[in-house]
């Protein structure tokens, strides 16, 4: 099967381009959307917005060069690109919204819908996600996961909120969930990591005058190790940071050799985290030169890439679920000391690119419950319920201490690691190899839609809209005492019932102009005064004679319009 020439993403926010202090899920997405653009094979990419921008604004965020790939933006409601493409990709793995947009256009088995997972541990976000699974989606949807234990925590989610609907809604006197004909149209889990531009960061960490210049002017000395830690500085977004500055002022003691921490990246929460950070620094690290840089300039991250020695992130949070740090920091052959968490175990390979620490969780239990009910009714946030997870988390410090000092003492076994590192973050994440996983993953949805038994084809009736979110006029017809039909009998006001000019409305209220995209155009509009002017009163049928059946449902709403700013009268008997 030839792989078609054209994908559709949907990019509600029309952006590409992180913002400053962006978060690992952002900058991964912007990777993935440019591998795609420069990798996957495509002519045309179809970017779906919420405010469609220039065409050329994306294709300079995608870095592409003029006359290599087509860029066009049109509406989230659209589906015919989509259906062009066989694919709509989005970075979220929020799906209920376009799932019901594409049942709405009847094209469920026009394409598949495939979104991105990267974090999962909010629980707000969880729900969003579950809702997916009762939105119109099936088994040739994908939601990728980048790592596998984070795939087998959504799977046993889907499990759970399955086992509880059966529950809730089946029959009376079933004994299990799975007797109880409740079946969720479950996407795919499939794992895909995400990627990095290995040559950019070989060639970074290649830099011999940008090591030079930043080790200098930190004062470090060549035989001096630089230790580097590199991303969000939160206790609850990525690490309580007591266990890397023991573990590094252990290790100076126990190897002799000087050893400096720098840790590059941005504080979310301000000086408040930075006073944090700083007092564990002093308190556990005393006698460790420590440097907090800033992560959000791109020239000072790519000198601490050829700089650095070490790579240490020894994350306890349940906030982290795949590591790009990581495999940047494997790229630029760098040997690795990270705990043994989520996904981190699934890209560094111990004792090979480096040394993963073992972690400790907690059973969970009534404060577990606890912690869940007290998010639920909004008297915690998820950096407070994350926060307190990641604070009775334990990373074993003297493990952490040994792998460092092992490295730090052994130059030789710094170069060994980080080579293997560097030829892992080469084979498995580089863009071109992770774009190669979305074009098969893509190839293997568009077969399973074709395949599909005739019984999941979209109805031909039912539910084409979100019950929770259907058309406002119809589920709340019963309010007004009548409802416009095409029976409705409408005519003109007179001068004499009317301020405004007869067949003309008073706009000279703002409140009277407000959303006009539901309405008719200035010309249809004037049509319909005009008929009713020359026929006098017509039913709303024989009045939409007059316009194409395309503008028919525009006219309509015209005419209530009309009626409201006092030009048309349906009470005509």
């Amino acid at each position: 099967m030839s792989q078609p020439d054209e994908l559709a993403i949907y990019l509600p926010d029309g952006r590409v381009a992180p913002p400053s202090n962006p978060y690992g899920r952002l900058i991964a997405n912007a990777g993935v959307y440019r591998a795609l653009a420069h990798h996957g094979g495509y002519r045309h990419l179809h970017f779906q917005c919420r405010t469609p921008p220039e065409p050329e604004q994306l294709a300079g965020e995608l870095l592409l060069k003029p006359g290599t790939v087509q860029v066009s933006t049109g509406s989230l409601l659209g589906t015919q690109a989509a259906a062009s493409a066989g694919i709509l990709l989005s970075g979220q793995p929020y799906l209920e919204e376009p799932a019901w947009i594409r049942r709405h256009g009847r094209r469920d088995r026009d394409y598949s819908i495939v979104g991105t997972i990267f974090a999962y541990a909010s629980a707000t976000h969880r729900e969003q996600m579950m809702r997916s699974a009762l939105a119109p989606l099936h088994d040739w949807d994908a939601m990728i996961c980048s790592s596998p234990s984070l795939a087998h925590t959504v799977a046993q989610t889907f499990d759970s909120w399955q086992d509880y609907l059966g529950e809730r809604l089946g029959r009376e006197g079933t004994p299990s969930s799975t007797d109880r004909g409740v079946r969720l149209p479950r996407p795919q889990l499939p794992v895909i990591p995400f990627g990095t531009d290995v040559q950019a960061l070989d060639s970074q960490a290649s830099d011999g005058q940008a090591r030079a210049s930043l080790r200098e002017s930190l004062q470090i000395a060549d035989d001096d190790v630089l230790v580097l830690f590199l991303g969000r500085l939160s206790y609850y977004d990525k690490a309580f940071p007591q266990a890397m500055f023991k573990a590094v002022q252990g290790a100076q003691q126990r190897t002799g050799v000087r050893t400096h921490f720098v840790l590059t990246g941005w504080f979310p929460n301000g000086d408040e985290d930075r006073t944090l950070f700083l007092e564990a620094a002093h308190r556990y690290a005393p006698d460790v030169p420590t440097v907090f840089l800033d992560g959000n300039d791109a020239d000072v991250v790519a000198r601490c890439w050829a700089a650095a020695d070490v790579f240490l992130l020894l994350s306890d949070t349940i906030l982290e679920t795949f590591g790009q740090a990581l495999v940047e920091a494997m790229a630029a052959g760098l040997p690795l000391v990270v705990s043994d968490w989520d996904g981190y175990r699934s890209i560094v390979r111990d004792g090979v690119d480096g040394f993963l620490v073992p972690t400790l969780g907690a059973a969970g239990g009534p404060l577990g419950e606890t912690l869940a009910l007290l998010q639920s009714v909004g008297q915690i946030g998820y950096p407070q319920y994350a926060g307190a997870v990641a604070a009775h988390t334990a990373v074993h410090v003297p493990a952490a201490e040994a792998a460092l000092s092992r490295l730090i003492a052994s130059p030789e076994l710094r170069r060994t690691m980080g080579g293997a590192g560097a030829r892992r973050a080469r084979d498995c994440f580089a863009w071109p190899v992770v774009a190669a996983q979305y074009t098969e993953l893509f190839a293997e949805l568009t077969e399973r839609r074709r395949h599909a038994s005739g019984d999941t084809d979209a109805p031909t009736g039912g539910f084409r809209l979100n019950p929770l979110r259907s058309d406002p006029f119809v589920d709340f017809r019963l309010l007004p005492t009548e409802v416009l039909t095409d029976d409705t009998r409408v005519q003109l006001v007179t001068a004499d019932d009317s301020r405004a000019q007869p067949g003309r409305p008073d706009l000279s209220a703002e409140l009277d102009q407000m959303f006009p995209g539901l309405r008719a155009d200035a010309d249809e509009t004037d049509r319909v005064t005009d008929v009713l002017r020359r026929c006098g009163p017509l039913t709303v049928r024989d009045l939409l004679q007059s316009f194409p059946p395309r503008r028919r449902p525009f006219v309509r709403m015209t005419i209530v319009w009309l009626a409201k700013t006092g030009v048309v009268d349906w009470l005509t008997d």
